[in-house]
């Protein structure tokens, strides 16, 4: 039952896992552009898969695990600062892209949170290092703009084949 308490749990926790790999995987990528900040934001599918499957209190809380986890395994308390910053305004940007621009799709929303993460990252370390890192936006709003479109297709990818119910096993009758 797609729509029981067990089913959201479960998905729940698998997006929680599945964010946490992708962080892994992301940490392990070697970055090719000299500019701090600079990421693909594979996470960033299983949060939009919650926002879009379980609503925003879930994906606040897959969004909020992967930062605190991905800064403690991965990084430390200035991660935390910057990722939480580029987290909820992300997060908060891509939940009001839903629900006020439907035509936008996965990439869109997806572009969306991207750009933002990044503005909220650029906002934290403006408050903690002065205006001078301004100068790195440009760069991440590209940056976002370019992983958004990849991580919204991925996205919405995930969004299509899970929304299809799986065959049922050879041999198998529901309750005749």
């Amino acid at each position: 039952m797609k729509n029981g308490r067990s089913y959201k749990v479960a998905t729940l926790a698998m997006c929680v896992a599945a964010a946490m790999l992708l962080s892994f995987v992301e940490s392990r990528i070697p970055t090719f552009i000299p500019v701090p900040g600079v990421r693909i934001g594979l996470a960033n599918i299983a949060v939009l898969f919650a926002l879009y499957r379980l609503g925003l209190p879930s994906a606040a809380a897959v969004s909020l695990v992967r930062v605190i986890m991905s800064a403690l395994l991965f990084g430390n308390v200035a991660a935390l600062i910057y990722g939480l910053s580029g987290a909820v305004l992300s997060l908060l940007s891509m939940y009001l892209a839903i629900r006020f621009c439907r035509p936008l799709g996965t990439v869109g929303v997806s572009v969306t949170g991207g750009v933002m993460h990044n503005a909220g990252q650029i906002a934290a370390a403006c408050l903690l290092m002065g205006t001078g890192v301004l100068y790195y936006l440009p760069v991440l709003i590209i940056s976002g703009t370019v992983a958004g479109v990849l991580t919204g297709l991925l996205c919405g990818e995930l969004l299509r084949r899970t929304e299809k119910t799986p065959p049922e096993p050879p041999g198998y009758s529901r309750g005749k």
